[in-house]
């Protein structure tokens, strides 16, 4: 199993989550979080003042699935968050030891 962090642009989830449903991955967790990469935030100008946003908002979606599907979750991502445009995001693909359901207590593929 593969565990996949993607920090995509915040306007682009819709358009992800329908993209992983089509492949049949329906279970996701989404956070909304802040941060910058090569694209260092951006200066504006409030009351007068210039100031720099060095943090940006993005959305981590995170997505736990069998080794099968993992190359087309990260394709799948990858096309659907795309803009061309500096800032789109990452993708980390990390192994996973082991799931448990809680309420059933199925383990590894069975338990995604």
């Amino acid at each position: 199993m593969k565990l996949i962090i993607s920090i995509i642009k915040p306007f682009k989830l819709e358009e992800v989550k329908a993209a992983l449903a089509d492949i049949g991955i329906e279970g996701m967790t989404v956070t909304e979080v802040k941060g910058f990469g090569r694209q260092k935030g951006h200066t504006e100008i409030y009351r007068g003042s210039e100031y720099t946003v060095d943090f940006l908002p993005k959305v981590k979606i995170e997505v736990v699935v069998v080794d099968d599907l993992a190359a087309k979750a990260v394709e799948t991502i990858t096309k659907s968050a795309k803009t061309g445009k500096i800032g789109d995001g990452k993708i980390f693909v990390l192994p996973v030891e082991d799931v448990i359901r809680i309420r059933t207590d199925e383990r590894g593929d069975a338990a995604v």
